[in-house]
């Protein structure tokens, strides 16, 4: 049976650390069986800049949306479906309005992204509600493809959040593909791994990014060494040249 391996890191943004805002991303990864195969799970969050305590709201998403996920696969050995994700995103609002009123204040103050990939590999969930991304390889083709985009409001660096109302716009994209790489990432890294104009995802950076993990001793769950050495890329020369924002990269794959 095949396993996955993945790698995981986040790094506070070089703008954060000038204004002494602490890191705002989250995330989680860990596996659950379904029937005979290993399900990959995936979550990345990213909290508003402009929210105080967007951080927390990102967390609370990561928290919530996995424990859920975890409960259906107990359960369950089907991926979950859409209208199963839509009462865990409202699971995760409520969890969010809860904080904010014991706090007294108003849950735009924890407003926060989601990206998330849950797949066995032969078949793919993405739940995306805002900016971030979530990009996968077709196993036959080798080639690398985003099931959604990230949303990108009307004016420049804005997009939409868990905490919107009346409701939060949920995108679920359901991918019948066999795919054996994946990377999801907060919207720090956009615009160095994606071609926004044509839409597509740089070949050239996630073959590059995909290899260690492919090549990972560690047979299954997370390489420990290799997420380290993630964590200094993502706060190394080379990307704070590109981005001041704070950065979340995920890379898994089924070997």
């Amino acid at each position: 049976m095949k396993h996955w391996t993945w790698a995981c890191a986040s790094h506070v943004g070089t703008s954060h650390i000038r204004t002494g805002l602490p890191l705002q991303d989250a995330y989680s990864c860990f596996t659950c069986l379904g029937g005979d195969r290993p399900v990959f799970v995936g979550i990345v969050s990213d909290g508003a800049g402009s929210a105080e305590f967007g951080g927390e709201g990102a967390s609370l998403v990561c928290r919530s949306i996995g424990k859920s996920t975890r409960h259906h696969f107990s359960q369950s050995s089907e991926l979950p479906t859409a209208s199963s994700i839509e009462h865990w995103v409202d699971g995760a609002r409520d969890l969010i309005y809860k904080a904010a009123g014991l706090r007294g204040k108003s849950a735009r103050d924890f407003a926060c992204t989601l990206v998330c990939v849950i797949s066995d590999g032969e078949a793919s969930v993405i739940v995306h509600i805002g900016d971030g991304c979530v990009v996968a390889r077709e196993q036959s083709s080798a080639a690398w493809f985003a099931p959604t985009w990230p949303d990108h409001g009307e004016y420049a660096s804005t997009t939409t959040f868990v905490t919107d109302q009346p409701e939060a716009k949920v995108r679920i994209s359901t991918v019948d593909r066999n795919v054996d790489v994946l990377a999801l990432f907060s919207d720090g890294i956009e615009r160095m791994v994606l071609d926004m104009a044509a839409k597509i995802p740089s070949e050239t950076f996630f073959n590059v990014i995909a290899q260690p993990i492919l090549r990972s001793r560690v047979l299954a769950g997370k390489d420990a060494p290799l997420s380290l050495q993630l964590e200094d890329y993502l706060g190394g020369e080379q990307v704070n040249a590109r981005t001041d924002d704070d950065k979340t990269l995920v890379i898994a794959a089924l070997r």
